[in-house]
């Protein structure tokens, strides 16, 4: 088992993956450098390489697949994941890892939005999508991270081994949060430096279809974490819209004693009776919910067993 393992997914990074690597082994110079290449068509893998990192492949496009390769094949005590595009400073490395190795934390977030990403990020709506999602995530899970979508984190051996990977691109930073905030793992912030890509490198994130996935993710996790609070608001929306609807025909039989509108009457049961389902399908989801947090806090106990044993 590695000591320290810095992970680097890859795709099309050729002139900035050198860098990265070699800044990565002298920030920590013990650490086993990985780098993942997601189908480059460039000379990212054979750069990486040349430059002392151990190179490996993930056939499957998507940063999604890629991390969930890496968490599935190395083992380690903690884990850097950094992206290979230089946006990151490694100096910042060792009091990332050392929060994981000497204070016990399961994931530490490398804060970008609490330094230099609003001057150096020169699109304006990946700072509004950091802004949205950041206060989406923080109000419906009551939690306080600073940086929701950075790509630059360290890693427990017992949170890379109980987090079930289902995205497959960018996605998969919102799912890591939402992960360790729900399951109440220990999350702590490191103030970063961020700096812009250099000239001639391209993001792979599309502003508009990833955030539509980012924000479904959201709402997703929300739905399956939280489901007594996600259908009894849909519950009580479901009771307005039918109480909306029913005061009118109220006021209406009142004045004159008949119900001239049956087939809106009709439909406000049948939407009342929606809120009803929902509200049970909350209570029994919670339920199921509540089991499923026992279960993890069982597999929490056995990985940190068979992470003794390793060590």
């Amino acid at each position: 088992m590695d000591k320290i393992a810095v992970l680097i997914p890859c795709y099309n990074e050729e002139k900035t993956i050198e860098k990265v690597v070699k800044d990565a082994k002298s920030a920590l110079p013990e650490a086993v450098v990985y780098v993942y290449d997601n189908n480059s068509t460039d000379a990212t893998a054979e750069i990486a390489k040349n430059a002392g990192a151990i190179v490996r492949k993930e056939r499957q496009q998507g940063k999604g697949n890629v991390i969930r390769r890496m968490f599935r094949e190395i083992q380690a005590e903690c884990y850097l994941l950094i992206d290979g595009d230089d946006t990151y400073p490694l100096e910042f490395a060792r009091e990332m890892t050392d929060k994981v190795l000497c204070e016990d934390s399961d994931m530490v977030v490398g804060d970008r939005l609490s330094s230099t990403y609003f001057e150096e990020n020169k699109r304006p709506f990946h700072n509004m999508g950091n802004k949205v999602v950041r206060l989406a995530i923080n109000s419906l899970f009551k939690s306080d991270i600073k940086d929701i979508m950075t790509g630059y984190r360290a890693f427990s051996y017992a949170f890379v081994k109980t987090f079930p990977v289902l995205s497959k691109g960018f996605e998969i930073e919102t799912e890591m949060t939402i992960h360790a905030v729900h399951n109440n793992m220990q999350v702590d912030n490191v103030i970063v430096e961020y700096r812009d890509r250099p000239e001639g490198s391209v993001s792979k994130l599309n502003t508009y279809s990833d955030g539509c996935k980012v924000l479904g993710t959201i709402f997703r996790l929300f739905r399956v974490y939280k489901p007594m609070r996600f259908f009894v608001t849909l519950a009580i929306i479901l009771t307005l819209i039918a109480v909306g609807f029913f005061v009118p025909i109220l006021i209406e039989f009142i004045e004159t004693h008949l119900v001239p509108k049956f087939p809106t009457l009709f439909v406000c049961c049948f939407v009342e009776m929606a809120a009803i389902q929902a509200l049970f399908a909350g209570m029994i989801l919670d339920n199921l919910s509540e089991k499923n947090r026992r279960d993890f806090e069982m597999e929490l106990n056995r990985i940190a067993m068979d992470n003794e044993k390793n060590r």
